[in-house]
């Protein structure tokens, strides 16, 4: 599953890291168990599985933590408890980041369970301080929501705008499918929007919350060039762009609050950027090979749309 090495909060863990340990039938190196039972919460007939896997959800990912650092609570708390203040440890931080979105999509559901029930205590026992001093929780309903939302609408944009060949039905069935992935952070998914419209609107009511901390710009800084194990080197070579198309894919008033001036040009430039992306991706082997599970589950998908009569 695409996921980004950023020091800004990760997507589905409202900013702090994911129980890193390992267990019976998960590899946390990112790759698949010998036997699994089920498709987990999703499936090759799911939108989901045709979203995720594509290369270019890169990007996404690294939209996604640019736009979580804007709300002033998932910074801060971040930033309070989480390792990512040290620059090394960000990438180990980024593995289990990793490890959490892959199950997800792609576990078992006792996978899922596992996972989802070791973040759910991690956040609980977490709290994060205002700058007037007020605490908070990192397991507040409207803390994930933001996270979650951020992450699903920049899968979206970046779906949409590199040409994944989704239909405007089919992206509102992926934001209708990601409210089980809002379920295994503890939120009610019946208070997450269901619709791109719906989330639209979430983000739109929330814009007025949001603005760069001084924690958000000292991470935007450090996610340029973040250090990275010698196996991922050919990743550390893309990074630079990766993070400058993800950030520059965000929405124009996103930018603006980083002090970034925009035009429509920018928009446009980034478009074609992400549909080249796409296509090159197609054709080239990416640097960093998908995980076994991941690839699977691409070939599950391509033979369902073989057969599928819609496919």
């Amino acid at each position: 599953m695409p996921a980004t090495p950023q020091q800004v909060p990760g997507p589905d863990t409202a900013g702090t890291d994911t129980a890193g340990e390992n267990t019976a039938g998960e590899n946390t190196a990112g790759g698949d168990t010998a036997v699994q039972a089920d498709d987990g919460l999703f499936g090759p007939a799911s939108v989901t599985w045709r979203v995720m896997a594509e290369p270019v959800m890169w990007v996404a990912g690294v939209r996604a933590l640019y736009l979580q650092a804007l709300h002033p609570r998932v910074m801060r708390g971040t930033w309070q408890n989480t390792a990512f203040a040290d620059p090394k440890q960000a990438w180990g931080r980024f593995l289990r980041t990793t490890e959490f979105v892959r199950v997800r999509t792609y576990g078992s559901l006792a996978e899922v369970e596992r996972k989802g029930r070791r973040v759910r205590k991690l956040h609980a026992s977490l709290r994060g301080t205002d700058e007037d001093g007020t605490q908070f929780r990192l397991d507040e309903p409207g803390l994930l929501q933001w996270v979650h939302c951020a992450e699903v609408s920049s899968y979206v944009d970046v779906a949409r705008r590199s040409g994944l060949g989704l239909s405007p039905a089919d992206l509102d069935t992926f934001v209708d499918e990601q409210r089980r992935c809002a379920a295994v952070v503890g939120l009610d998914p019946a208070q997450v929007p269901g619709s791109i419209a719906g989330l639209d609107a979430y983000i739109e009511g929330i814009r007025p919350q949001l603005r760069v901390t001084p924690e958000a710009r000292r991470a935007l800084l450090r996610s340029v060039n973040t250090p990275m194990p010698a196996a991922y080197l050919p990743l550390k070579l893309l990074v630079p762009g990766l993070t400058a198309l993800g950030f520059a894919s965000q929405p124009r008033w996103a930018r603006r609050m980083y002090g970034v001036p925009d035009t429509p040009l920018t928009d446009l430039a980034v478009t074609v950027s992400l549909r080249a992306l796409h296509e090159g991706t197609a054709r080239i082997p990416w640097p960093l090979p998908a995980p076994p599970v991941v690839r699977a589950a691409r070939e599950r998908v391509r033979a369902f749309q073989r057969v599928s009569p819609t496919g």
